[in-house]
């Protein structure tokens, strides 16, 4: 098939470290598959401790004279890696709807967000500045802000490309070299890259290695590794900063969400049943999203009139081939992430929730891909699994409420606290809102946008650390601080 030529020439018997792609010491291979139709894709290498230890002595090798290099220098290195991107584009979001079953038109807008990040940190590459202290005379006190070593970067499944990419711009910026390890299941995209930026960073400043669990955990473990950075779920997190622990590494964790929409009675239906829809991110990657807003709390004298136009909106999107440039609704990941979102469809009704819409798999030529119907549950109860955990999928789950303080609460009581979106009119209480959930990042009237500058990050088990902002950039520097007596 004529899509398929977008997987031509990448790197997939070896790995990508030291500047170039080096033969596999493991003879371990995964197998990927298109999980829009169940199709082979071929195999990538699955790294084992020995690959590991090859790649992390070549970053560590190249990181002296990366981190002397003038940050102008950096910058303009940056600077053309996302102009890279930006023109291999059509290939790269067709190899993640190939990959990863995600919708073509979604994945040409992660190339351009993974560009932007890219170009932001370029321009801060001059920001990784110190302090002078007065000490009086006879004496200086100043701090340096220096960079830590080697990164690794643990990027999830749902947006391949776009975190591979994205994702080393801040600790490259600073100084640091950087290993990525892909998704196991959506590593192609990722060595694409590799490719791509080949000739744009010295040998061993940017590496690349494929690999399952085992090479995660060599990775995470290992003494060269200054810092780790994931987005992942929250059990990945916890799982990383135990294998962490023995080498004390610094770490970054964005990680899962249960995130709340909440809707106070004063909210424009049309727009709330829209802004319901689209928190879902379902046309961007069918639901697996962490920041989807998959809990939506609805007030008693809207309830109603918004699940009959969330029903509508829902009933209005189009299942298709993710390369299709059409469609509207791609897959999920795998069969087995399918298994996991539908015995979720199953418990919620075992639960007594109401399926309202969706909660099947569709028939004819998709029947063989790993799709999930759109889904909506109402009479939801909090102490429910669909209320309580994060599907990562199509399924949006409705609670009624009339007592904004128990409303609170209940959105308060989990363990998540990654984004929530309010709406409502009334300006003071849109504040009083945002105050009083417990989230990193808050949209009022608004949802699933990001604004690059602006930390995102979560509270609790969503996560350590912020991105998309200065404090990412200074979070891969550590301080020095230097004390001069000048009359010695």
């Amino acid at each position: 098939m004529r899509h398929l030529e977008a997987l031509d020439g990448i790197g997939r018997d070896g790995l990508f470290y030291d500047g170039r792609w080096q033969p596999a010491f493991s003879p371990r291979r995964l197998d990927l598959v298109d999980p829009s139709n169940g199709h082979s894709l071929g195999q990538v290498v699955d790294a084992d401790a020995t690959d590991v230890e090859a790649a992390v002595r070549a970053a560590g090798r190249a990181f002296p004279a990366w981190r002397a290099l003038k940050p102008a220098d950096r910058g303009r290195a940056l600077t053309e890696a996302a102009r890279r991107l930006r023109a291999d584009a059509p290939r790269l979001a067709a190899i993640d709807a190939i990959n990863a079953g995600l919708p073509l038109r979604a994945m040409l807008g992660d190339v351009e967000m993974a560009a932007a990040q890219i170009e932001y940190f370029a321009g801060l590459v001059r920001e990784t500045k110190g302090e002078t202290l007065p000490l009086g005379d006879g004496a200086l006190n100043y701090s340096l802000r220096e960079p830590l070593g080697v990164v690794l970067r643990i990027h999830p499944f749902n947006h391949p490309l776009m975190f591979a990419a994205a994702k080393v711009a801040a600790a490259l910026a600073a100084g640091n070299t950087v290993i990525g390890k892909p998704a196991e299941q959506t590593p192609l995209s990722a060595l694409a890259l590799a490719e791509i930026w080949s000739e744009v960073f010295p040998p061993g400043v940017f590496n690349l290695v494929t690999g399952g669990r085992a090479c995660g955990a060599a990775l995470v473990e290992h003494a060269g590794i200054a810092k780790v950075g994931v987005i992942g779920s929250t059990e990945t997190g916890r799982a990383v900063m135990r294998s962490a622990a023995g080498t004390l590494k610094k770490i970054a964790l964005e990680l899962g969400g249960k995130n709340a929409l909440v809707a106070f009675p004063d909210a424009d239906p049309d727009r709330l049943a829209a802004a319901c829809v689209q928190g879902m991110n379902l046309a961007w990657t069918a639901g697996q999203s962490c920041g989807a807003t998959t809990r939506i709390y609805l007030h008693d004298e809207i309830h109603d009139v918004v699940v009959g136009r969330i029903r509508t909106l829902l009933a209005a999107i189009r299942l298709g081939r993710p390369i299709d440039p059409d469609c509207e609704m791609g897959c999920l990941v795998s069969r087995d992430q399918q298994r996991r979102v539908m015995e979720y469809i199953a418990s919620g009704i075992r639960e007594g929730a109401t399926l309202a819409f969706g909660g099947g798999t569709p028939g004819g030529p998709l029947a063989q891909g790993c799709y999930v119907e759109p889904t909506l549950f109402t009479g939801v109860r909090p102490d429910m699994r669909i209320a309580r955990e994060e599907i990562f999928g199509p399924v949006m789950s409705v609670l009624r409420w009339n007592d904004a303080a128990q409303m609170i609460a209940e959105v308060n009581a989990l363990d998540y606290g990654l984004a929530a979106s309010i709406w409502t009119r009334d300006l003071a209480r849109a504040h009083r809102t945002a105050m009083a959930i417990e989230a990193g990042y808050i949209w009022i009237n608004g949802v699933g946008s990001h604004a690059l500058g602006a930390a995102f990050g979560g509270y609790k088990a969503s996560g350590l650390g912020r991105e998309e902002c200065l404090e990412e950039l200074l979070s891969y520097t550590q301080t020095k601080n230097v004390n001069i007596t000048l009359d010695a």
